[in-house]
């Protein structure tokens, strides 16, 4: 007697191969675990948007805590490291989770427009949130600090988010195409896993620095918008 064998499950290897990169943090990091979220999401049976809600559910507590305790942390009533340490661990799980769901997505061939769509929302409001807790803990260290620069931040911080939407799109480019080791170091200031976990670990060992930390942010951001309004410029002028 014959019978059929049991449809062998992907693997975790089989989602990673699917990811859609992001840099070298999220590649070597961020896509594993959203790879090993994937498998658990798959054999439960669970849609590619339920990653993505989670994502954001996830997100946004963890951003609101650190708006919550922003002051008390400020003034001493709250350790530092325990607003640190739930600002690293939610960030990225939930960053991972945002991972997750593309992959689910494209090896389960579950993907829609309506799911495109809701992920990009999500993602809006996650980095959102999580400008605002940066930006909270900053006004709460350091009060004086310019209401200008706390806008810039908030604008230029999503240069990233749109940049990323119109690289998926047939008429992406790249200004640096290189993926040498060293090209993939510099890029880390715009790798969005990498990014969190810095801005994490100031939360963590120094939120006093987080004023500086938005200004970094606000001159990376801000440099590579002009240099792709430059690079875009240029290419749409031959």
């Amino acid at each position: 007697m014959t019978t059929l064998a049991e449809p062998s499950r992907p693997t975790a290897a089989d989602f990673h191969r699917t990811n859609r990169g992001g840099g070298l943090f999220s590649e070597s990091i961020s896509q594993w675990l959203g790879a090993a979220f994937a498998v658990g999401a798959h054999r439960m049976g669970l849609p590619p948007t339920a990653l993505t809600l989670t994502n954001l559910v996830l997100g946004l507590a963890t951003s609101v805590t650190v708006v919550a305790l922003a002051g008390p942390v400020a003034t001493g009533d709250v350790p530092a490291w325990v607003v640190g340490v739930i600002a690293l661990v939610g960030w990225q799980v939930a960053y991972a989770l945002d991972c997750a769901d593309g992959q689910l997505a494209r090896v389960t061939d579950q993907r829609s427009a309506a799911g495109a769509r809701i992920d990009v929302l999500c993602d809006v409001a996650a980095q959102i949130a999580l400008v605002a807790a940066l930006a909270a803990t900053a006004v709460a260290q350091q009060p004086s600090t310019p209401t200008w620069l706390v806008a810039a931040f908030a604008g230029t911080w999503m240069v990233n988010l749109v940049t990323s939407v119109m690289q998926a799109g047939p008429n992406a480019a790249s200004m640096v195409t290189s993926t040498s080791l060293p090209v993939r170091l510099v890029k880390l200031v715009r790798d969005y896993g990498a990014v969190i976990f810095v801005a994490a670990l100031v939360l963590l060992l120094a939120p006093a620095l987080a004023l500086w930390v938005m200004v970094a942010f606000t001159v990376v951001n801000g440099g590579f918008l002009l240099a792709s309004i430059a690079f875009s410029a240029r290419a749409s002028l031959r």
